[in-house]
């Protein structure tokens, strides 16, 4: 049996707190598995890494968008990695000099438009609506200074559109990225390299639950497009990370009735069926019960993966601002590979899916800029997961499972 992929080191009373940039680079990941487990871990291939290294880190970044996910995730996360942020613009230039000044940019745009015609800028990264993202990324991939544009999901909010900037950025020779950051989160970096190790066998049965109430941005209340979109694009985009491209897609919906404004869908119940038979069920369920005074939080996304030689179970720390967790346990083989012996292994690490997720995103794009490779999180890929969504609302306009193949890319 080889040694178990739990830790590099014990994180006991006598380990020294690892920072940020150590645990990036490998050197350790604590455990809340017993010493005697832990001291049988190696380095070397068996290690598991909840966050990947920094490999470049010299770009620099045009910020548009003043709102909290850029302001509290985006620029927290690249001040942390320092990813150097020049310059940064929104549609309300106050928003943006108060952000500029929490973090420290020095350059404050009056639009959006005149930050993306900064020579100084070769990184656009987006956080606006979808509906107003298009124009900045076409934008963008005029600008001869510009090397690479990181757009927010979803892409485009129609399949033809997305299509349609996929196609215009490769005629630009522009890199186009979209931040499909829970690829990132750090328990789905872990099961990703289990299900690659072999140590779950042939995935059979896998589910995504999510009981949380989201913060619905206002520009949403324009769209008749709601949680598929916006929430469960999360979810069905790990599982095609994960899994690769599903056959089909049933999903079913009704309206949430906390949400005020109209809206075509409220909670959400897709399952998918794969190649070879895996089973995918995800949830959104974003009413959660009634949470008036009194009423405790038990919001959590939780998701469980059963294979053929294991099972691996987690949480997404969201949106309780915890780490992220995965527990699995894996049956004895014989070909020398990872193994548990059927124990149920934890481990842990410090990093969250918030905002360290975002640190991740931009690595590989800065990555892809440096080295002229392409990005993992390609515009091509993503367009996938686009038509994915689409099929998830054709299926609900239908009333049937929808195969993918309904829509030639």
């Amino acid at each position: 049996m080889a040694a178990l992929p739990v830790a590099l080191t014990y994180a006991g009373p006598t380990s020294p707190k690892q920072t940020l940039t150590q645990r990036r680079e490998g050197v350790a990941v604590s455990t809340s598995s017993t010493e005697a487990q832990a001291e049988t871990a190696q380095a070397g291939s068996n290690r598991l890494l909840p966050d990947g290294p920094i490999r470049a880190r010299s770009a620099k970044i045009g910020a548009i968008g003043a709102g909290a996910i850029m302001a509290d995730q985006h620029l927290a996360a690249y001040s942390e990695a320092g990813f150097p942020v020049v310059a940064i613009a929104s549609r309300t230039k106050a928003n943006a000099q108060r952000v500029a000044e929490q973090w420290g940019i020095p350059t404050v745009h009056d639009t959006p438009e005149q930050l993306i015609e900064n020579p100084d800028v070769e990184i656009v990264d987006i956080a606006y609506p979808p509906d107003l993202q298009p124009a900045l990324i076409r934008k963008a991939l005029t600008q001869p200074h510009v090397k690479a544009v990181l757009a927010q999901k979803p892409l485009a909010l129609t399949l033809d559109e997305a299509i349609a900037l996929r196609d215009e950025a490769e005629a630009a020779g522009k890199i186009l990225s979209v931040n499909q950051n829970m690829r990132y989160d750090q328990s789905i970096r872990v099961l990703k390299q289990l299900l690659d190790g072999g140590d779950l066998g042939e995935p059979v049965f896998v589910e995504i639950d999510m009981k949380a109430v989201p913060h619905w941005q206002g520009f949403l209340e324009g769209y008749d497009r709601l949680t598929l979109a916006n929430m469960s694009v999360h979810h069905l985009d790990v599982l095609r990370f994960l899994f690769g491209d599903p056959d089909e897609i049933m999903t079913v919906t009704r309206t949430d009735p906390r949400t005020q404004f109209p809206h075509t869908d409220g909670i959400v119940v897709s399952t998918l069926r794969f190649p070879g038979g895996l089973l995918a069920l995800s949830t959104e369920d974003v009413w959660g019960g009634p949470r008036e005074d009194g009423f405790d939080d038990d919001f959590s996304i939780t998701w469980r993966v059963e294979g053929t030689r294991g099972v691996a179970k987690g949480t997404i720390g969201w949106p309780n601002g915890t780490p992220s967790t995965i527990t699995y346990a894996s049956a004895a083989r014989d070909d020398g590979g990872r193994s548990t012996d059927g124990k149920w292994v934890t481990p842990t690490w410090d990093t969250h899916w918030f905002p360290h997720a975002f640190i991740g995103v931009m690595e590989q794009l800065q990555y892809a800029v440096e080295t002229g490779s392409e990005p993992a999180l390609t515009v091509a890929d993503n367009v996938k997961t686009v038509a994915l969504i689409e099929a998830g609302y054709r299926s609900i306009d239908e009333r049937r499972p929808v195969r993918l193949d309904e829509f030639p890319l």
